[in-house]
């Protein structure tokens, strides 16, 4: 096992000509020994680019790579300790199951009772004892990519990489294998690092997720902080899913009370306006008249046939998914706001109801850096 650690790392394709273009920008990170570590963003993020880095499958342009208290950036990737699980499984399709496991630890001529104590221990581990002899066509999908993973662990790395391993299955089955990498990672307590463009997975299987846009990091943390204290408006409408709903506008203040008021230039009629409490009178201390964003996640919204001084809204849709449902709210101004209920609905689409937050629930953004201000 092994920490790494990444120091102003920068990958620019083209690197001095006029059509250079910076994938990922001097990142920084630093992924402790033994973590779950998760990198997730949209396409283009720079995430993969910045897994093969550590990798060595793309030229580092700029800074450091160190995996345990060793400078890795003109190691070769056989010589890093490390073993790659990719996205298209990469088996060889006329070996069996033992062999295509049993190939790098041939390559590293070790001695047969070492090989076959190594494959089957992860066949064991990865339920695959009874597939050893079979072809990578007579396996399902779910199967192939364990076998892909059972191929890495026999090399008994420092350091697990998964480029995007489930987005070749079904639902159920990346449901699944969800499920059976985190347990993997609590058997063996190797450092993993996970690339995915998944929200769902990153929060489910990090102990720390990475946002990242554009080459740069939005946000490390531990999955309930970037869900509850998302640093920016980004972070906030990338991770959950349905996002965070976010209405623009200004927090006014009369006397001790401020009102966050829906912007006027947004707002054609009736603007919503949200009375906030004593509890976020520190929150928005200096940010009184400037433009922000009010954040607020589905499930603290919620809404009711009487009006109680609450906001107006009308019904646009409903979404039953079982055991929750998803309600589209429209503003007078014509904003959406989805709420997440786990109650029934009697309301139809088109109906007139009034909408309240949970106070405390409330994340406000700077609307000119998207910036939380910080509760």
């Amino acid at each position: 096992m092994a920490a790494v650690t990444l120091n102003e790392l920068d990958k620019t394709y083209n690197h001095g000509k006029k059509d250079a273009f910076q994938a990922v920008k001097q990142i920084d990170l630093e992924i402790e020994d033994g973590e779950f570590m998760v990198l997730v963003g949209p396409s283009g993020c720079g995430k993969t680019t910045t897994l093969r880095m550590i990798a060595g499958l793309e030229e580092i342009t700029s800074g450091t790579l160190q995996i345990g208290d060793i400078v890795m950036n003109d190691v070769l990737p056989k010589n890093r300790g490390i073993a790659m699980v990719f996205q298209n499984y990469g088996l060889y399709p006329h070996m069996s199951v033992y062999d295509n496991m049993a190939f790098a630890l041939k390559l590293l001529k070790l001695s047969k009772e070492e090989i076959k104590t190594r494959v089957e221990q992860a066949a064991e581990i990865l339920g695959l004892d009874a597939l050893l002899e079979r072809k990578p066509k007579a396996l399902s999908g779910g199967q192939r990519q364990r076998v892909a993973v059972g191929r890495a662990i026999v090399r008994q790395p420092k350091v697990f990489l998964f480029d995007e391993p489930l987005s070749n299955l079904d639902a159920k089955m990346r449901v699944q294998m969800r499920t059976e990498i985190s347990r993997l990672h609590s058997h063996l307590g190797t450092t993993m690092i996970y690339v995915t463009h998944d929200q769902v997975e990153a929060m489910t299987m990090g102990d720390r997720i990475c946002v990242m846009k554009d080459g740069e990091i939005m946000q490390v943390a531990t999955p309930m902080t970037v869900y509850n204290h998302p640093a920016n408006m980004f972070v906030a409408g990338f991770i959950g899913s349905p996002p965070m709903n976010f209405l623009p506008g200004k927090i006014v203040t009369s006397g001790n009370e401020n009102t966050f008021l829906e912007d006027l230039e947004t707002a054609n009629s009736d603007p919503a306006t949200v009375l906030l409490g004593s509890s976020v009178k520190s929150l928005v201390e200096g940010h009184q008249g400037k433009p922000v964003h009010l954040g607020i996640r589905p499930e603290f919204i919620s809404y009711s046939i009487q009006d109680n001084g609450k906001i107006p809204v009308t019904i646009d849709l409903v979404e039953p998914l079982g055991s929750e449902t998803y309600v589209y709210l429209k503003t007078n101004s014509g904003q959406t706001i989805i709420c997440r209920t786990s109650t029934m609905v009697n309301e139809k689409v088109g109906d007139s109801v009034f909408m309240t937050f949970d106070e405390d629930r409330i994340t406000f953004f700077d609307s000119e850096t998207g910036l939380a201000i910080a509760r």
